[in-house]
């Protein structure tokens, strides 16, 4: 083979295409940015960094991430454009230099109880195709061992033209699906414990009825019962004959005459399902909540013991492996069972199923098995679930943008995290990467400091350059990056234990332990050692325990700080009492809404498939409330300015003077514990930034009576210098008398605790065992487990 050689020795002037080696941004304003402008090197890595709330996520995401994908879907003809999501252009002056971007955020999956890590990452559709060809006996096509497909059969006649004549054929047709008939593919059967519903010892006349709100004899659903003439209503319910209980508890609709009155008679387990069952279970009231948790239990689906598939599906064997065996394995094992697989005839699904299976073991993620329900990953898990598509891409000049990628990251995974980030730039890649954490900004090419403070303090940059740059910098971060918490000299005592005898909840080995009370008690261990499984699954949520998760904040863009911790009620109470007034008038949802808008402050036109357009609404000129609202004040201040305060500002203001109420100032103080003193009242949930969403969840818990706080990562999403406050907060609540029992990775939480309980060795099999209780400085001078290093080398021990 011949190799063309060059002649000229003289180097030749650079190409005009390699000269767009800069993403530029100039009069970014979206959020809370200040006409910031940037240049961000292509094919390096750039890390942003800045407090919680100072606008990295409003310049990488909504402004970068979001044109980029806006005028991908530009490119596409406007019928297809109508079925994608409408994007609106950011409020930018110039983007120049823009490549396609991937966006891996920490948004939680899909909660759907059909959604499952093979489903998510295609695992399961490769898997179902190995099966419809290998396995034995051959049941049928993929269709057959997808827990998703019903088993469908029909016959009937099929009227076609054919040669000017109208011919009736008579069809028949089936459909193979690997769906559980009983629990319809969802692993799990819930029934309704009668007990809750009635008391059968009773009559309907005596109240018999169990039911939060129907006990009353004038409630017309319960007079709909009494006088349908289906039942006795002065007989017992347990003496009900066969065909009145059916009845009673199972009938179809039908009218009946109640006083003259149509109305419509239901069995009583169709109703309830209706009425309670059928409803976000979050969204009801709390009393409501209680009882819809006692009266349903969910159970193992008993026909397919939780597998979802069918019978038929699970006889299909390779190897004397099922799929529903395979799905229930570590990812880490399966991907060996796969390997020792060799048949040539699916040689190329084989490579496809082992490269994604391997993926999954290289980003930390083997302990995982296909079958575990999607909504159950941390956010942590959720990203790194989400980039297992993009390992080994051949997709070169793209930008991937990731948010916080070392959540829920044990230090010693950290490292893994940061040889991935470096491979997909080394292939030639833009990341971009938004991130708290020294150890993944230490690696970056390029550093955006972004403040100096958070909301309307924030939204300009600091400090462009190295990290080395950032370190002598005069910045929050820079002067934070080196920080490192103590080991404490004395620990507190402990009032008391919480004893847990033998726990097996998910891969926990029969676990004894005994976590102390009283005390700041810091449960570690690498991701996936069983750690939340020991805190969530022993420990439950109930009477004198707060749990705080990492769940995400339910509400929509007419939510906010206000409307979410409940403060919002003493305040229109107070502004109520003041001017002698109705409350609702004070609600932008209710009667005080400006009619134009109908209290949202902004009026949303929709234009199909271009990007729809929100105006502030003329009327209300954004205030959200009528005219004549807004005339009652309170302390000189109308409800809209009230809102339009921040934390710090309105706990002044309502702390003393004639706007002096306390319900109020008790919310206010435990927004600013957090750390949330900035956030304005009336700003719309869906701007919050992950981190703030946790300390907003946990100033609402705060107010729960409680003796035992049990809090999930709660340094998620939090600069350096804002741990630095949480510690504080967490050391007020154990000198209080609380027991606070904290998830946690975080170098500086663990040196901080009187408390560790250490979980591993490793991940998955490998876990789920204590090797590890007792003081921090103990943990440190053993050095015996993973944590035990990497804490020893963070406090320089």
């Amino acid at each position: 083979m011949s190799k063309a050689t060059r002649t000229d020795t003289q180097s030749p002037a650079p190409h005009i295409a390699d000269s767009h080696d800069l993403i530029r941004v100039h009069g970014a304003r979206v959020n809370n940015l200040k006409d910031v402008s940037i240049e961000i090197p292509k094919r390096r890595l750039t890390v942003f960094t800045g407090v919680s709330g100072s606008g990295k996520s409003s310049l990488v995401f909504s402004t970068i991430a979001a044109e980029s994908q806006r005028m991908i879907n530009e490119t596409y003809s406007a019928f297809l454009q109508g079925f994608m999501p409408t994007l609106a252009r950011p409020e930018v002056d110039v983007l120049d230099g823009l490549t396609t971007a991937i966006i891996v955020d920490q948004q939680r999956m899909g909660g759907d109880v059909r959604s499952t890590v093979g489903t998510a990452t295609d695992a399961n559709a490769m898997l179902r195709i190995l099966f419809s060809r290998l396995g034995k006996p051959h049941i049928g096509s993929p269709q057959a061992f997808s827990f998703n497909v019903a088993s469908i059969s029909g016959a009937g006649a099929v009227s076609m033209e054919r040669g000017g004549k109208t011919v009736k054929e008579r069809r028949t047709f089936t459909i193979t699906g690997g769906m559980c008939p009983r629990c319809e593919g969802r692993g799990s059967v819930s029934d309704i414990d009668l007990t809750q519903l009635y008391d059968d010892s009773k009559s309907l006349a005596e109240g018999a009825f169990t039911i939060p709100g129907w006990k009353s004899d004038s409630f017309w659903t319960v007079r709909v019962y009494a006088e349908s003439g289906f039942v006795d209503p002065n007989k017992p319910i347990r003496e009900y004959t066969k065909k009145e209980l059916q009845d009673f508890l199972y009938k179809d609709p039908v009218k009946v005459k109640v006083d003259g009155v149509n109305l419509t008679y239901e069995g009583l387990i169709p109703k309830i399902q209706k009425s309670f069952l059928s409803k976000d279970k979050e969204a009801l009231q709390p009393h409501i909540r209680a009882f819809v948790d006692r009266a349903v239990t969910f159970t193992t689906c008993p026909e397919c013991d939780g597998t979802r598939l069918s019978k038929a599906a699970r006889s299909s064997t390779i190897d004397g492996i099922n799929i529903a065996e395979a799905c229930a394995m570590q990812i880490s094992d399966l991907a060996e069972w796969v390997s020792s697989l060799n048949e040539p005839s699916v040689a190329p699904l084989l490579a496809a199923l082992r490269h994604t299976l391997d993926s999954f073991v290289e980003i930390g993620l083997g302990y995982l098995s296909l079958d575990r329900p999607s909504g159950t990953l941390s956010g942590g898990e959720a990203q790194r679930t989400k980039m297992i598509r993009h390992l080994g891409s051949s997709l070169t000049d793209v930008t991937y943008v990731f948010d916080e990628p070392t959540i829920g990251l044990h230090p010693h995974d950290i490292q893994r995290m940061n040889d991935l980030l470096l491979r997909l730039r080394d292939k030639g890649n833009t990341v971009l990467v938004v991130e708290h954490k020294p150890e993944a900004i230490a690696i970056a090419d390029h550093v955006v400091d972004l403040g100096p403070g958070a909301g309307t303090a924030g939204g300009t940059v600091c400090f462009e350059g190295t990290v080395e740059g950032l370190r002598a910098s005069d910045t929050v971060t820079g002067r934070h990056l080196d920080d490192r918490v103590a080991l404490k000299d004395t620990v507190r005592k402990p009032t008391g234990t919480l004893e847990i005898r033998g726990a097996t909840a998910h891969n926990l080995q029969n676990v004894d332990v005994d976590i102390p009370l009283g005390v700041l008690c810091v449960v570690t261990g690498v991701a996936g050692s069983g750690k939340s499984s020991l805190v969530h699954g022993s420990i439950p949520a109930g009477e004198g325990v707060v749990s705080v998760d990492q769940g995400a904040i339910r509400g929509s863009r007419r939510s906010n700080p206000a409307t979410y911790t409940g403060l919002l009620d003493p305040i229109r109470k107070a502004f109520a009492k003041a001017n002698g007034v109705k409350p609702a008038l004070f609600s932008a949802n209710s009667e005080g809404a400006c009619p134009t808008c109908n209290g949202a402050g902004v009026i949303y036109t929709d234009l199909a498939m271009m990007a729809g357009v929100a105006t502030t609404c003329e009327e209300c000129e954004g205030k959200r409330f009528q005219a004549s609202v807004l005339e009652y004040h309170l302390g000189g201040r109308d409800i809209s300015e009230v809102l339009a305060m921040s934390v710090t500002e309105a706990e002044e203001f309502f702390g003393s003077g004639e706007a002096r109420t306390p319900a109020a100032h008790a919310i206010l103080e435990r927004l600013a514990d957090v750390g949330l003193g900035y956030l304005s009242l009336g700003q719309p949930l869906t701007t919050l930034s992950g981190g703030e969403r946790q300390r907003l969840k946990l100033a609402t818990h705060m107010a729960e009576k409680g003796g035992v706080y049990v809090l999930d990562e709660p340094t998620t999403g939090l600069h350096l210098a804002d741990v630095e406050h949480l510690l504080g907060l967490l050391d007020r609540l154990v000198d209080s008398g609380k027991s606070v029992i904290v998830v946690e990775h975080h170098q500086a939480v663990m040196a901080h605790a009187d408390w560790i309980i250490d979980l591993g060795p490793g991940a998955g099999h490998d876990g789920g065992r204590i090797v590890f209780e007792g003081t921090p400085a103990d943990l440190v001078a053993a050095r015996s487990t993973l944590t035990g290093q990497h804490l020893a080398a963070y406090v320089g021990a």
